[in-house]
């Protein structure tokens, strides 16, 4: 059994999906960056996105503000998610441990007390 080979209008028509997509998920991350998206309301949207949910967690997790490589891999590795787990494969448990570790991610830059 193997795949059907696509014609030349098929291979345009998934090539511009495939950069919409990237682009997409890309939009989010930097709305993650920014603060105007919290990591709760890129799992909500997830659930119905399925562009959004085919992102990587560990991609998501390294575009929220002041997590990097190594906190981000600490908190995979805290939460039994595998380094190759999309949004869509998450478990009730770890989207409830990532929502509690990380939801103070868009307001907390500037509330900080000296």
């Amino acid at each position: 059994m193997s795949i059907p080979p696509l014609s030349d209008e098929q291979r345009r028509q998934a090539r511009t999906a495939a950069t919409e997509a990237r682009r997409r998920r890309a939009e989010m991350k930097q709305q993650l960056r920014a603060g105007t998206l919290t990591i709760a309301e890129v799992l909500e949207i997830a659930e119905t996105d399925a562009v959004i949910a085919h992102a990587k967690v560990i991609d998501v997790l390294k575009a929220l503000p002041r997590v990097g490589t190594v906190r981000a891999a600490e908190a995979m590795d805290r939460f039994d998610i595998a380094d190759n787990r999309r949004l869509r494969g998450l478990g009730k448990h770890q989207i409830a441990a990532l929502i509690a570790e990380f939801s103070g991610q868009r307001q907390s830059a500037g509330n900080r007390e000296s």
